[in-house]
C-alpha cells in the first residue's frame, strides 16, 4: 500500500552529509527531499539483537537522524554468531551501548538515544511517543503484543520481523491504515509450542535477510515511497531461497483495532501470552528442585544412597552440545505424544530437566498425569547446571 512520507524535510543538508548520502540522492525517487526526511526521522529499534543488529547499522548508514535503542540485555558470546553489531571485545557490556558505539562508527551523524530498561506496560507508552516509527526487533510474544497495542493506541507504524531457524517473515503495521499484528495472529500460541531461537536456533544471516526488508520498509514509510508491506505478510524460506506473500486484512473483530475494541488499555502481556501451560506450572509447583540439589542426588545416587532416573527432555543436536553425565535423551515431544511413557521405569523416580526450565515443566505435567506422583523438575536447566555446578561446560 502506498502512503503519504511519515516525517517532513529537514532544512537542510550540510556538504558532508551530501557527499555521505550522495548514492541516495542520485536516486529520483528519494532525491534531496527523501534524504531529508530521513535527516528529520526518529526511529525506535525495540533490540539490538539479531535483527536489531542490522537493521540499526543500516538506518544509521541510511541517515536516519534520530535512532532510538530500548535494550536492557548484555553481549553474550552465543550472540556473536548473528548480532553483528556488537564484537568480540563488546562481550559482557550492555548491548544498547555496544549498538551505540557501533552506530556512531558506521555515522557520527546520527543521534543515539538509549533506552537501558525492559519494555513493559509501564514504559512503553512514553517511549513511543517519543519516535515516528517503530521497528520490531523483538523475540517473544508478550513484548510483540505490547509493541502492537501500544503502537495501536498512539497512532503509531511499526515494521515487524520475525525468524526461526531457515524462516523468517515480515510485515508493516499501521491500524489508522491498515491491519495490525493482533489482525494476523489474534491470539498467541499456547505456551511451548512455539519454540524460541535459543531452543531452536536460528541461521545467523537470515536475520541480515530480515532485518534489511525491516530497514527497506522503513525507509519507505518515512520518505513515502513505494508500496509498503501493509496488508502484506512477507514469508521467507532461505532453505529453499523461496519468497511468498500472504494478504492480510483488517479484522472488523479486531481485539484493539476492531470496530468494537475490547483492548482500550494496556494489559498483563505476560499473564496474556504465558510462558509455561497452566497445567506444567501446576505440576512444577512444589515439584521443581535446584541444579545444587540435583548435584546432591546424584552425589547420593553414586554413593547407592538413593536411586532415580535423570532425563532429558531436549533435542538430540541440543544434548551433543552440552549434557550432565548420566542423564538419558528422551525429547519433550515423546512426552507430549505420549509414546515416552513406555520408556519410564516404574520403580524409580523421575527427574527431569531441559535447558532452562520450561520444557521440562510441560513434560513433568504429562509425567504426573500418568502416576509419576513423586516426579520433579530441575528449575534453570543445564544452563543454571553449567553456571553453578560445571562452568567447565560449554553453554548455549
Amino acid at each position: 500500500m502506498r502512503l503519504p512520507a511519515l516525517v517532513e524535510p529537514a532544512e537542510a543538508l550540510t556538504v558532508d552529509e551530501v557527499r555521505r548520502y550522495s548514492r541516495h540522492m542520485i536516486i529520483p525517487d528519494v532525491g534531496m527531499t527523501g534524504q531529508k526526511r530521513l535527516m528529520n526521522a526518529k526511529v525506535l529499534c525495540v533490540g539490538a539483537g539479531g535483527l536489531g543488529s542490522p537493521a540499526l547499522m543500516y538506518l544509521a548508514a541510511a541517515g536516519v537522524g534520530t535512532l532510538g535503542i530500548v535494550e536492557f540485555d548484555v553481549v553474550d558470546e552465543s550472540n556473536l554468531q548473528r548480532q553483528i553489531i556488537h564484537g568480540q571485545s563488546d562481550i559482557g557490556r550492555s548491548k544498547a551501548q555496544s549498538a551505540r558505539d557501533s552506530v556512531r562508527e558506521i555515522n557520527p551523524h546520527v543521534t543515539v538515544n538509549l533506552h537501558e530498561e525492559r519494555l513493559d506496560s509501564s514504559n512503553v507508552m512514553d517511549l513511543f511517543a517519543q519516535y515516528d516509527l517503530i521497528v520490531d526487533g523483538t523475540d517473544n510474544f508478550a513484548t510483540r503484543y505490547l509493541v502492537n497495542d501500544a503502537c495501536v493506541l498512539l497512532n503509531k507504524p511499526y515494521v515487524w520481523g520475525s525468524i526461526y531457524r531457515f524462516d523468517g517473515q515480515a510485515s508493516v503495521f499501521w491500524a489508522e491504515h491498515g491491519p495490525c499484528y493482533r489482525c494476523l495472529y489474534p491470539e498467541p500460541p499456547p505456551p511451548g509450542m512455539v519454540p524460541s531461537c535459543a531452543e531452536g536456533g536460528v541461521l545467523g544471516v537470515l536475520c541480515a535477510s530480515i532485518g534489511s526488508i525491516q530497514v527497506t520498509e522503513a525507509i519507505k514509510l518515512l520518505t513515502g515511497i513505494g508500496d509498503s508491506l501493509l496488508g502484506r505478510l512477507m514469508v521467507y524460506d532461505a532453505l529453499d531461497m523461496t519468497y511468498r506473500q500472504v494478504k492480510i486484512r483488517k479484522d472488523p473483530n479486531c481485539a484493539v483495532c476492531g470496530e468494537n475494541p475490547t483492548v482500550t488499555e494496556l494489559i498483563d502481556y505476560e499473564a496474556f501470552c504465558g510462558t509455561i501451560s497452566d497445567e506444567a506450572a501446576e505440576a512444577a509447583r512444589d515439584s521443581t528442585i535446584s541444579v545444587v540439589q540435583l548435584k546432591a542426588m546424584l552425589d547420593a545416587r553414586d554413593a547407592g544412597e538413593q536411586d532415580f532416573v535423570l532425563i532429558d527432555v531436549r533435542e538430540p543436536n541440543e544434548y551433543e552440545i552440552v549434557s550432565i553425565d548420566g542423564a538419558i535423551l528422551i525429547p519433550k515431544g515423546e512426552f507430549l505424544d505420549g509414546s515416552a511413557l513406555e520408556r519410564l521405569p516404574a520403580d524409580k523416580r523421575i527427574v527431569l530437566h531441559c535447558k532452562v526450565g520450561g520444557r521440562s515443566a510441560e513434560a513433568l505435567a504429562v509425567v504426573k498425569g500418568a502416576g509419576y506422583a513423586d516426579a520433579i523438575h530441575v528449575g534453570g536447566g543445564i544452563v543454571a547446571w553449567v553456571s553453578q555446578i560445571e562452568p567447565d561446560k560449554p553453554s548455549y
